[in-house]
């Protein structure tokens, strides 16, 4: 129900934000590392398990979604709850292993991430929501390690580009079940705007996401060529995306949504996380 490969799409943004933000305190801190790492996974844990316990009774409306592992009946909805409230515990016991911003900033982190749900039921910029549950990610890791100091432009512009590239993925995962959604009154932009305007929602979002992140590579002085080669590789990857998928042939969304964004996150921070690195070490 719950894969570790989820965790890949915002944790390489945390380690990079968190790289950065040690690049401005001057010092690696493994203990730091370590936490960010177990609160991110705990996050994500508890973000998929309320997904699949709030959306039980859709999925099993949905033919595409009726095999998922609770209107299977391969796990129980108590048990999956006792996974959400376990895990959202651990998480926040590990923000206050951090710091004491960072406990502060759980309740909040946590209401974004099991919210999201209930979103798609009220309006159709539930993408928006999950966008902004990932691009918490770059903000947290960079106060597990600053804590409330200030210079927060670094993390902010990470995490609105993060916002913008999970929401574009989002809508394109959509697309394959905007009849769905409209026969059971559920919101989402392919719903609302069609395939075609969808995809074209879609590519407005991923654009101005890798602007951001170019912009990002220009202005912050501890990223360099590496960062810079990772985002046009990123770029061309989010390209590549878009072109596996058309309102007439969603036969390679599944490609497109996974392994594409996968890659699109380990590429772009996996090269700020390297080259803060360099630095920091």
């Amino acid at each position: 129900m719950i894969k570790i490969s989820h965790s890949v799409f915002a944790l390489p943004f945390a380690l990079a934000a968190m790289a950065l933000a040690m690049r401005e305190e001057g010092g690696w801190s493994w203990r730091v590392f370590s936490w960010v790492v177990f609160c991110a996974v705990m996050a994500r844990t508890a973000a998929m398990a309320q997904n699949r316990l709030a959306d039980s009774k859709l999925d099993a409306e949905n033919p595409r979604t009726a095999g998922r592992a609770i209107p299977a009946k391969r796990v129980s909805k108590p048990f999956v709850l006792g996974l959400v409230v376990v895990s959202s515990g651990l998480f926040v016991f590990g923000a206050s292993m951090l710091n004491e911003a960072c406990l502060q900033m759980s309740p909040v982190v946590l209401f974004v991430l099991l919210f999201y749900p209930y979103t798609k039921r009220v309006s159709s910029l539930c993408h928006v929501w999950l966008g902004i549950a990932l691009g918490l990610a770059p903000l947290g890791a960079w106060v597990a390690v600053r804590g409330w100091r200030g210079g927060f432009l670094t993390p902010v512009v990470l995490g609105v580009a993060v916002t913008l590239w999970t929401a574009g993925f989002d809508v394109i995962y959509a697309c394959q079940d905007f009849e769905a959604d409209r026969k059971q009154r559920l919101h989402s932009i392919p719903a609302r705007f069609g395939l075609s305007g969808a995809l074209r929602i879609s590519t407005l979002m991923h654009v101005a996401c890798v602007a951001l992140l170019a912009w990002l590579g220009w202005a912050n002085p501890h990223l360099g060529w590496l960062y810079g080669a990772g985002v046009g590789v990123g770029a061309m990857v989010l390209w590549q995306e878009h072109k596996m998928v058309a309102p007439d042939d969603l036969s390679r969304l599944g490609v497109a949504f996974l392994n594409l964004n996968a890659a699109f996150a380990a590429v772009v921070g996996g090269a700020a996380f390297v080259d803060a690195l360099w630095v920091v070490s």
